[in-house]
């Protein structure tokens, strides 16, 4: 997938990078072991292509275990990683959100295509409603995430990165940068709701976590992706509605102006992020 990608600090300095050349080392199985609800990940490549099969439980004890594998397994940097979860359990809907966290902590200069297999249609349907799907395409069967990855190497993903000051300057410089990136990028259409949605994410990790702002935003041409990683584990939640009255928190106007949008634990904290198109209008 071929990547155009800026990264900046505080003081930025441009810096582009193309996707580099597959390199994968030899099939491996590995466990993860420690409780009840352990999981086994066998692994193996074929040409240049990651396939993991996961069986057993995924909840709170193992999630992390899991993340971790796949974002190990993208530093081998493979043209792409394939998921087998069709013998996977998983009791919570919750417990889906680490195929998420490993997509946003993955290092985001290799940009390695994630995919999903699963044989059962239900639980397809489960992943779909978990927002997953949104980043990591879900197929009924190996054959057909192998054909789906050929396709994804086509695509062309524009990404900016950076890492913002712990103070109220961030709200500007971030709004400045998303504003620069989306005109850059030809998406002027988006820039109103775009800016609105990564000045709530940053001012709530200001407000409540007082860690760095870590920003991402990344195109495919059709729609963009906002987020913001910070060092709180603690999840972004949407206060309830009032009884009375309009709801005008933060996170009550993301949602009413993006596709979708969730809060992701990683392992240094979470990422908060938000999908918005061209039907997403102020």
């Amino acid at each position: 997938m071929p990547v155009d990608q800026i990264r900046r600090q505080a003081s930025p300095v441009a810096l582009v990078r193309e996707a580099t050349p597959p390199r994968m080392g030899m099939a491996t199985v590995s466990a993860v072991a420690g409780s009840p609800s352990s999981l086994a990940i066998a692994v193996r490549t074929e040409d240049s292509v990651a396939l993991l099969t996961v069986d057993g439980v995924l909840d709170s004890g193992s999630s992390a275990a899991l993340r971790d594998s796949i974002i190990k397994t993208t530093l081998q940097e493979p043209s792409a990683v394939i998921v087998d979860v069709s013998a996977l359990q998983v009791p919570a809907k919750s417990a889906w959100s680490a195929f998420l966290g490993a997509r946003w902590q993955s290092d985001s200069q290799l940009d390695v295509p994630i995919v999903l297999v699963c044989a059962n249609r239900a639980t397809r349907d489960a992943i779909s409603r978990s927002g997953v799907t949104r980043f990591m395409p879900v197929y009924a069967t190996e054959k057909g995430a192998l054909k789906a990855v050929g396709r994804l190497a086509g695509r062309t993903v524009r990404r900016a990165d950076a890492k913002l000051p712990p103070n109220l300057t961030s709200l500007r410089e971030s709004r400045r940068l998303v504003r620069e990136w989306l005109t850059s990028w030809s998406l002027p259409g988006l820039i109103p709701v775009a800016l609105v949605v990564v000045n709530v994410f940053v001012e709530n990790v200001l407000e409540h976590t007082g860690s760095d702002p870590v920003m991402r935003v990344e195109t495919d041409g059709a729609t963009a992706t906002i987020a913001v990683s910070d060092g709180s584990n603690a999840p972004a939640l949407r206060l309830a509605s009032p009884k009375k009255g309009i709801d005008v928190s933060g996170l009550a106007i993301v949602d009413a102006l993006s596709r979708e949008w969730g809060s992701t634990p990683t392992s240094s904290g979470k990422t908060v992020w938000a999908v918005i198109g061209p039907e997403n209008q102020l």
